[in-house]
């Protein structure tokens, strides 16, 4: 992880590096056609060799001929990240600028990779999951009068034994929205003498389900000791023993949404 001596991420730790370009020389009608048949592109940086010349978006193409040149085309008044920019930075720019990513050159102008706002919502949703980690790892050791350790991997979701019984068909769609865009958060697991409890991201996992994902980023807490923790028993009561055993609401709100409705 690349962290800068005031401890922020950098840019180049969540940007993408392998960035879709185009060339000066490629006609109007061929970048259209590249963009009409992407689901994930609306423009694309204009390199020359590495070189970034410019930046070519959809909205550049309305009014030109088929067969103009790029070059000729293309927005030159450049806004770009550079590698080692603090990630907050870049997303006050890419906010103030109204664009969806930035290229990213380094100090020779050459493109080394591009960040978006879906990279920057990321940065921040993976600061944010050690802390709830944290707290867990506390609770616990605290409760239980024990020490636990912590890793990271990706666990199988069929190996996971949930410790609710249910969640919402309203809050699922938020889940797989951010699935298909790479930004839900990792899952907290707690291994005890290894029995994989899935301590939080019910709705992630459910989610993950839907789309036949079987596998899930996790932040894992180790119990070597042979312990029945309290979620543990009342999973155990409710039957609950694979995800299978959850069931999907779709006749009612989450309450947090019921909640909130009400205030206002």
């Amino acid at each position: 992880m690349n962290i800068g001596v005031d401890g922020k991420p950098r840019v180049d730790e969540y940007m993408t590096r392998d960035v879709a370009t185009v060339s000066p020389d490629s006609t109007v009608f061929e970048v259209a056609e590249r963009i009409a048949e992407s689901t994930e592109h609306s423009g694309f940086p204009v390199c020359d060799g590495r070189r970034v010349e410019g930046f070519i978006s959809a909205r550049d193409l309305l009014l030109a001929d088929d067969g103009e040149p790029i070059f000729k085309v293309m927005s030159t008044d450049l806004i770009v990240a550079h590698p080692q920019m603090k990630v907050t930075d870049a997303a006050r720019v890419i906010l103030r600028s109204g664009i969806q990513k930035l290229p990213v050159v380094d100090d020779a102008g050459n493109l080394v990779g591009i960040i978006s706002n879906a990279d920057v919502i990321r940065s921040q949703i993976e600061r944010a999951t050690p802390e709830k980690v944290g707290k867990l790892v506390r609770t616990l050791e605290s409760i239980h009068d024990i020490t636990v350790s912590e890793d990271r991997y990706d666990v199988s979701l069929s190996n996971l034994v949930p410790t609710q019984g249910k969640v919402y068909a309203d809050e699922l769609e938020g889940r797989r929205y951010e699935l298909e865009r790479g930004l839900a958060e990792p899952l907290v697991v707690i291994d005890v003498d290894g029995r994989l409890l899935l301590a939080d991201g019910h709705h992630r996992v459910m989610a993950a389900h839907s789309l036949d994902i079987d596998e899930m980023d996790a932040y894992v807490i180790v119990i070597d000791e042979e312990i029945e923790l309290g979620m543990e028993r009342t999973a155990r009561k409710e039957g609950l023993t694979s995800i299978d055993d959850i069931d999907v609401v779709d006749y009612a709100r989450h309450p947090l949404v019921e909640t909130t409705e009400r205030l206002q």
